[in-house]
C-alpha cells in the first residue's frame, strides 16, 4: 500500500511539473492592410513565459477572421510549436465606451419611467380613497356650515392637485417612452456589430528557461475594404485640375482599429490567384444523367482558390523635407508587381460601424485644356469641360467624384479608368454666356412624292454667340438619322465641315469664338422611303 501511495504521489508531481500552462495575453492592433475586399490585421503582444510548454491565448478577436490566413512570428528565447484557432461563444466583444453610455442611459431612463409610473399609481389610489370616503361624520352627527365648507375645500383642493400632478406625470412618461425608443434604436444598430461571439488564437510555445516573448500575429478578416472617391477642383479656365484621391475605408468586424498604421492596397484577395485551366471540350449526344454528373465535377473544381503569391515591392521615395499640409503628404505609394499600395504614415482610427472613414491618399495636378460643349438638340446650354491628361500615372480606380469650379460645388461625376482613353473629361457646369439656338429651316425642308417613294428634305441651323469677354473653344454635337432598314435611305447633304460618324450618325464641329462673335452652322440631309410606309422617330 505504501508503494502504491508513493507511486500516485510521484505521478501527480510529474503531472504538475510537466502540465502545460495556459496564459491569456493582451494584444493590440498596430497595422492594417486594407484590400478592396477584406483586410489583413497585424496584432502585437508581449508577455513573460515560464520554462516548459505554454499556451498563449489571444482573446477577444473577431469571429470573421480566416483561420487559414493566420501567421505568427516571435522574438525571444522560445520556440513556436503550433497555432490553433477557436470560436468563443461565451465572451462577446469588449463593449466600447459609446455603447456603454447608451446602455447606461437606457437603464437610467427605464428606472425613471418606473418611478413615474409608481408615483402615478399612488395618486390614482389616493384619488380612489378620497372618492370612496365622501361620507362626512356619523349618522347622528350634525356638522356646522364651517366644517362642511372646510371639508369641501379640502376635497376640491386635493383632487385638483392630483389631476394637475397626474397630467404632468403623463407628459413626463410620454417623453421618457420616446427617449427609450430612440436609445433602443441606437443600441440595436451597434449591437449588430458588437453583440456577436469572439474568437481566440492559441499559440503554443516552449522555452528552456523563463523568457520574454514578443509575438506578431497576422490574419485576414472579412467585412472590410475600401473604395475610391475623388475631388476634382479647377480654380479657373487657365489653371490645372487638382485631383484629390481619397478612400472610404469601412469595416464591420467588431474589432476597433484605433490609432493604427493603414496601408491601402488595390489587390482583391477575394478573386483568388490561380490561373484558370482549360479542360478538353468534348461533344457527344445529349444524355441528361451523364451531363449533370460532368457539370458537378467541373463546378467542384472551379471553386478552388489560393492566396496570391508574395509580391516584390518597389517603393517610390518621397521628399521628406516637404512641408506637411494635409494627410496626403504623409502617404507613400508602393508599386508592387501586380498592384499599388498606399502606405499612410499617420495613425488612423477606423471604427467598426456602418459608416466609412474618409482617408486622404494623394493630391495630384493634371494639365487641362478647357473647352465648351453643347448638344442643342437636347439642351441649349453650353457646358464647360476640363479635358485633363496624365491621369494614367495615378493608379486610379472606378469611383464617384465631387466636382468643384471656382470654389463652388458643381455636381457629381464618375471616374472609370477602364473607359477613359487619353483624356479625362470633366463637366464643370453650365455657362449661360454662350448663347446657342437650334431651329429647323422651313425653306429648305420639304416633302416630295416621286414615283413610289417619299422623299423628305431636312435642314437645321445652329447659331452660337459668345457674350464673354474672352475667346472660347466650342464643340457642337448634333446628329442625322441612321437607317436600320434597307428600304429606308438616308442621303447626307451639306454638313458644314462636321466630322461625321456613319455608324452613329453623330456630327461634331469644333469652332473658336472671339468675344461677342457669332457663327451659324447649317446642315442638311434627305430621307427616302416607300410612300406606303410610316417611319417612326423621324421628327
Amino acid at each position: 500500500m505504501k508503494k502504491i501511495g508513493s507511486f500516485i504521489v510521484a505521478s501527480l508531481l510529474i503531472t504538475l511539473v510537466f502540465a502545460q500552462e495556459q496564459k491569456n495575453v493582451d494584444s493590440k492592433i498596430t497595422h492594417v492592410t486594407v484590400f478592396l475586399n477584406r483586410a489583413q490585421v497585424t496584432r502585437e503582444a508581449k508577455t513573460r513565459i515560464d520554462a516548459g510548454k505554454t499556451d498563449l491565448v489571444l482573446k477577444g478577436l473577431t469571429s470573421d477572421l480566416d483561420q487559414q490566413s493566420i501567421q505568427v512570428a516571435g522574438k525571444g528565447n522560445f520556440t513556436i510549436l503550433g497555432i490553433a484557432h477557436r470560436q468563443n461563444y461565451l465572451n462577446e466583444f469588449n463593449t466600447p465606451a459609446p455603447l456603454k453610455a447608451l446602455r447606461d442611459s437606457l437603464d437610467y431612463t427605464q428606472r425613471q419611467l418606473a418611478l413615474e409610473n409608481s408615483r402615478k399609481e399612488i395618486l390614482n389610489k389616493e384619488e380612489q380613497m378620497l372618492l370612496s370616503n365622501q361620507k362626512i361624520g356619523g349618522a347622528n352627527q350634525n356638522l356646522t356650515v364651517a366644517e362642511l365648507k372646510a371639508m369641501a375645500d379640502f376635497y376640491r383642493s386635493r383632487l385638483g392637485e392630483i389631476v394637475t400632478t397626474r397630467m404632468k406625470q403623463d407628459l413626463q412618461i410620454r417623453k421618457l417612452n420616446e427617449k427609450m425608443v430612440k436609445l433602443q434604436q441606437q443600441i440595436n444598430e451597434q449591437n449588430d456589430l458588437y453583440g456577436r461571439n469572439t474568437s481566440e488564437i492559441v499559440v503554443t510555445v516552449s522555452a528552456n528557461d523563463a523568457a520574454t516573448a514578443d509575438l506578431t500575429v497576422n490574419y485576414v478578416v472579412a467585412n472590410a475594404g475600401w473604395y475610391a472617391v475623388y475631388d476634382l477642383r479647377a480654380i479657373n479656365t487657365k489653371s490645372p485640375v487638382q485631383l484629390s484621391y481619397k478612400a472610404n475605408v469601412f469595416q464591420g468586424t467588431g474589432e476597433e482599429w484605433k490609432n493604427v498604421r493603414l496601408k491601402l492596397s488595390t489587390a482583391n484577395p477575394n478573386l483568388g490567384g490561380l490561373k484558370p485551366e482549360l479542360a478538353a471540350w468534348y461533344l457527344n449526344f445529349y444524355q441528361p444523367r451523364y451531363a449533370a454528373r460532368e457539370y458537378k465535377s467541373r463546378a467542384a473544381g472551379a471553386v478552388q482558390s489560393a492566396p496570391a503569391p508574395e509580391m516584390m515591392k518597389e517603393e517610390v521615395a518621397m521628399d521628406s523635407a516637404s512641408p506637411a499640409e494635409s494627410v496626403a503628404d504623409f502617404v507613400s505609394t508602393i508599386q508592387t508587381s501586380l498592384n499599388t499600395e498606399f502606405d499612410i504614415a499617420l495613425p488612423y482610427t477606423v471604427n467598426s460601424s456602418n459608416k466609412p472613414t474618409l482617408v486622404d491618399i494623394r493630391n495630384h495636378e493634371m494639365k487641362a485644356d478647357y473647352t465648351y460643349s453643347v448638344a442643342p438638340k437636347l439642351d441649349a446650354d453650353a457646358f464647360l469641360l476640363a479635358r485633363a491628361t496624365g491621369w494614367e500615372d495615378f493608379s486610379l480606380l472606378p469611383g464617384e467624384a465631387n466636382v468643384f469650379f471656382e470654389g463652388t460645388f458643381v455636381g457629381k461625376s464618375y471616374i472609370d479608368p477602364n473607359n477613359i482613353k487619353d483624356t479625362l473629361s470633366v463637366s464643370l457646369g453650365r455657362d449661360k454666356r454662350i448663347v446657342v439656338k437650334r431651329e429647323k429651316l422651313k425653306d429648305f425642308s420639304s416633302k416630295k412624292l416621286i414615283g413610289s417613294n417619299q422623299r423628305e428634305n431636312y435642314a437645321y441651323e445652329i447659331s452660337v454667340r459668345n457674350t464673354k469677354t474672352e475667346p472660347v473653344k466650342l464643340i457642337i454635337e448634333d446628329q442625322i438619322p441612321v437607317s436600320q432598314n434597307s428600304q429606308i435611305e438616308v442621303i447626307v447633304g451639306d454638313l458644314a465641315g462636321a466630322r461625321y460618324n456613319q455608324n452613329t450618325g453623330k456630327l461634331v464641329w469644333e469652332i473658336a469664338l472671339q468675344p461677342n462673335e457669332s457663327k451659324k452652322i447649317v446642315y442638311k440631309f434627305e430621307v427616302k422611303y416607300p410612300k406606303d410606309k410610316i417611319i417612326a422617330g423621324l421628327e
